[in-house]
Parts: structure tokens; C-alpha cells; sequence
């Protein structure tokens, strides 16, 4: 197995055949190689989610991250397109679904892939993660301390979403959650009703809430990345995926 790689920027289909920028990277030798679709967090399409495509990439998957704020305007930047999604309460779950199933399709259609699709998402990705997974015929989730999964947002949140407990039953796929402790949105209670449930539905889950780590711990960008937690949680998506998306 090579090293090399091959990133940038492609144009997939999303909901109601929209076309969506997105952001791919996949290894240069010859696989076969599981596809992830990462969901980027709230604050948008951003270069710290680039990297984390090409970390997937350096690890043996093909990956690809659709831009979910595409429909506000080709050549408006990443935080110009976040504000104006925001200000509509977010992306509506069905236009989320159809542009994962598209960057699904998308990486089921490369040379090499052996057809297996998982896709892990940050903040509100996570909850939109754990929504594609209900929603679509997926072989492994991870949600990333996904708010709004059980509780409502609070009223002054800018995102206008239900909560999506209610779907858990249609869970397609094993879950990974990786959580904070020290987090309100989702806490460590949201997590355990959330984990409660799933048994209750026989449904296969693996759930970890870091110590001395809040939201957005993987964000090395920002206050609140905590290495420690980044890393045993890097570790856990690596082995979760090998089990769930390899040929």
C-alpha cells in the first residue's frame, strides 16, 4: 500500500439533483477501498474538514465531504454561506439526507471502492450523521457529540431542527458516538438516554464520553480541542471503521 493521494475539489448530486461542491481525497494505489462521507460541522465547510478528508484518505478510504451550504451561492465564502444557512434554521433533514445519499453515490462510483459506505459527522453533522444512518442503507455511523439526537434546541439556538429519537428503531448500521463530558449540547444524560434506547431496540452501539473535554473536541482549530480526547477518539473511528468497512 502507497501513501500517495489524490485531493480536491468535485461537484457531486445531491437532493433534487442539486449540485453540490465537495471536497475528496482517496489513496492512489489499488485498494479496494471503503468510502466515508464526512459532514462537516456548523460553522461550515472549512478547511480544518478538508484535512480531516485527507487524514481518511492517509488512511486507506476514499472520502469526500459535500459542502451542505452549496445552495447559498457559488463564490460566497465558507462563513458568508454558514451565516445564511443559520439564518434559515439550518439544512432541512430531508435536503441532508438526499446530499449524503449523493456523496454516497459518489464514492461508491470510484475505481476501487468495494462498496462499503460509512460517514461520521461533527456538531450538528453528528446529529445528521446518526439522521442518514436512520434514513439510508449505511454500513457504519459516527457521530461526534451531535446535538439535538434526543432534547430540543434551546430557544437561543440559530438551528431549527426536531429531535430525531424517534427514528433510532430504523437505525441501518452499527454506531460509534464519541462524546464530552464536560458538554450541554448533547450532555452526558441526553447520551445515556440515547444509549438507553438503542438497547432497548437490540441496536448495535459502541458510546465513549471523554473526561475534561466539552464539544468540539476535534476541532484542532479552536479553545475547545482537547489532544487527548482527539486522539483515543481518532483511534476508536480507525478500529470501527476497519471492522465495519473493510472488503
Amino acid at each position: 500500500m502507497t501513501d500517495a493521494m489524490w485531493a480536491g475539489t468535485v461537484t457531486v448530486t445531491g437532493h433534487e439533483g442539486a449540485e453540490l461542491e465537495a471536497y475528496a481525497a482517496r489513496p492512489l494505489d489499488s485498494g479496494p477501498h471503503g468510502g466515508v462521507v464526512v459532514i462537516h460541522h456548523m460553522p461550515g465547510y472549512d478547511e480544518a474538514t478538508k484535512e480531516i478528508v485527507r487524514k481518511f484518505a492517509a488512511h486507506g478510504y476514499a472520502a469526500v465531504c459535500p459542502n451542505l451550504y452549496s445552495r447559498e451561492g457559488a463564490g460566497v465564502s465558507p462563513d458568508d454561506q454558514a451565516a445564511a444557512a443559520r439564518a434559515k434554521g439550518g439544512v432541512p433533514d430531508e435536503q441532508l439526507v438526499g446530499d449524503v445519499a449523493g456523496a454516497a453515490d459518489y464514492l461508491k462510483s470510484l475505481e476501487h471502492a468495494n462498496g462499503k459506505i460509512g460517514v461520521i459527522g461533527y456538531c450538528s453533522g453528528g446529529r445528521q450523521a446518526f439522521l442518514a444512518a436512520c434514513s439510508l442503507q449505511i454500513d457504519a455511523a459516527v457521530d461526534c457529540y451531535g446535538a439535538f439526537v434526543v432534547g430540543e434546541p434551546p430557544a437561543e439556538s440559530p438551528l431549527r431542527v426536531r429531535p430525531l429519537i424517534s427514528l433510532a428503531g430504523n437505525l441501518s448500521c452499527p454506531l460509534l458516538g464519541l462524546f464530552g463530558a464536560d458538554d450541554r449540547y448533547p450532555s452526558p444524560e441526553e447520551v445515556g438516554v440515547l444509549s438507553a434506547e438503542l438497547d432497548k431496540l437490540g441496536k448495535e452501539h459502541e458510546f465513549h464520553i471523554f473526561p475534561d473535554a466539552g464539544h468540539a473536541f476535534f476541532a484542532t482549530d479552536r479553545s475547545s480541542y482537547r489532544p487527548a480526547a482527539a486522539v483515543e477518539g481518532w483511534k476508536k473511528v480507525f478500529a470501527f471503521f476497519g471492522r465495519h468497512l473493510a472488503s
